[in-house]
């Protein structure tokens, strides 16, 4: 197959020979997903993501054999070397606008092309400046790319990694990256230098195997988080155009049954919370912000002095089914705040020492440092693995709950309790209850005989 650079450099002085053929599509550029025309709609992150994947020009030609279109290799041509879309889309119009020359004067990719080559080489000039300017910035063939459009497993895998680095929480995608990566490593295990073989050569049943092995080792919870990570790097390849399936989404889910935290007897709670009184007032507050506010552990663990606004009543958190979620501080738990109007506004509220500092590691790490202490707390009252900080949160949802179903009918006790707890639609509220037996009958004890 012959380059495409030499045939870029002179096309401009042959449009008069130009001769229609319906072989092929239109070329067309792709720009990281995102529609150039709404390119100044587009928020500052969205422009970063975009600006972060593989743009280039894309095409079909008819296949001699098949007689359907198909489609060829991206034409890249180093355009992701250019930073700013500005640049970056005004190089591949000039590679999209030359390639629909050629492709109109015969360029066939299933051809070597050799007398269009010579052609257009005859009939270069000195004029050939401007376009020798042009391709000397094109510096890949036709051949090279489909060469290299066909990543190998490691490659494409990291193709992946760098972009869900990007998009993806702090606390999400250290976790996919280490799933990916030992499933990596399985592979080389597997079959020697594997992870160096193209992307296409992994099949479904290899992945079978694996999600397999992952269920014998650990868990059908683990297995089934595996596998959504894996669709999710392979659906990114699809969407980039870099493998034709994601298979992983036919593979099935094992069925598991997740441990949820049991919520705490008024006994356990109040002992609980009068030993942290005594002990760890920091723990305690921790608990509070869980218990008042109804916050997930990593939630209060990614609050900053700047997030709350006491005036307002409340604070801004990315909770898990919203980014920026305000919510509202009771009084009760605000009675109970220290003073913090000296502190930076980027402080956190809680550190392992004081309330609003510094704390340099990943959120994940400070949830599990608050998890451990309170693991000690657990330890000495003896409760099992049921029992941990989440129980706090079920514990007061449950008791709100009945609390309102006191004198609220069912749909306005589950109405109220949507705006307090954050879910966002009625299903998911009622399955929370269901899983955590908040809704109990009362007694029952005449209906017996």
């Amino acid at each position: 197959m012959s380059s495409i650079l030499l045939l870029l450099q002179t096309v401009h002085q042959n449009v008069h020979q130009i001769e229609m053929k319906p072989n092929f599509s239109k070329p067309l550029i792709y720009t990281g997903g995102q529609d150039i025309n709404q390119w100044n709609k587009l928020s500052k992150k969205e422009k970063e993501v975009a600006l972060s994947k593989d743009w280039y020009v894309y095409f079909k030609f008819r296949n001699p054999e098949t007689g359907k279109l198909v489609r060829q290799a991206n034409i890249k041509a180093g355009a992701n070397r250019i930073k700013t879309k500005e640049e970056r889309y005004k190089f591949l119009s000039d590679v999209r606008d030359n390639l629909e020359l050629l492709l109109k004067m015969g360029f066939n990719p299933y051809d070597e092309n050799k007398q269009l080559e010579e052609k257009l080489t005859q009939n270069k000039t000195k004029s050939d400046n401007k376009n020798e300017s042009l391709a000397t910035q094109i510096t890949i063939s036709i051949e090279k790319e489909n060469v290299e459009s066909v990543l190998s497993i490691q490659n494409a895998f990291n193709y992946v990694l760098n972009i869900k680095e990007k998009t993806w929480s702090k606390s999400s995608y250290p976790v996919f990256k280490s799933r990916v990566n030992r499933f990596l490593i399985w592979l080389d295990g597997y079959k020697k230098d594997y992870s160096k073989q193209p992307i296409t050569e992994l099949d479904k049943n290899t992945v079978i195997i694996y999600l397999n092995e992952v269920l014998e080792k650990t868990s059908a919870s683990n297995r089934n988080n595996t596998r959504a990570d894996l669709s999710a790097l392979f659906q990114t390849l699809v969407d980039d155009d870099i493998i034709t399936e994601n298979f992983i989404k036919n593979i099935s889910v094992t069925k598991s049954k997740p441990q949820r935290n049991k919520s705490y007897s008024s006994k356990q709670e109040s002992d609980l919370l009068e030993y942290l009184e005594k002990n760890d007032p920091i723990l305690l507050l921790f608990i509070q912000f869980i218990t008042y506010n109804f916050l997930r552990p990593i939630e209060v663990c990614r609050l900053k002095v700047g997030d709350l606004n006491l005036k307002d009543k409340t604070l801004t958190v990315d909770a898990k089914n919203k980014l920026g979620k305000t919510k509202l501080i009771p009084q009760k738990l605000i009675d109970l705040l220290p003073d913090l109007s000296l502190k930076n506004h980027d402080d956190l509220v809680f550190t392992p020492t004081e309330f609003g500092g510094k704390w340099e590691t990943l959120e994940t790490n400070r949830r599990d440092y608050f998890t451990k202490k309170f693991k000690e707390i657990k330890d000495e009252f003896k409760l099992d693995k049921n029992y941990g900080l989440y129980s706090f949160r079920h514990t007061s949802i449950s008791n709100l709950y009945r609390e309102l179903s006191k004198t609220l009918t069912p749909f306005e006790t589950k109405s109220r309790l949507m705006q307090i707890t954050g879910h966002q639609t009625m299903d998911a509220l009622e399955k929370y209850l269901r899983d955590i037996d908040a809704a109990l009958p009362e007694d029952y004890s005449s209906l017996l005989k």
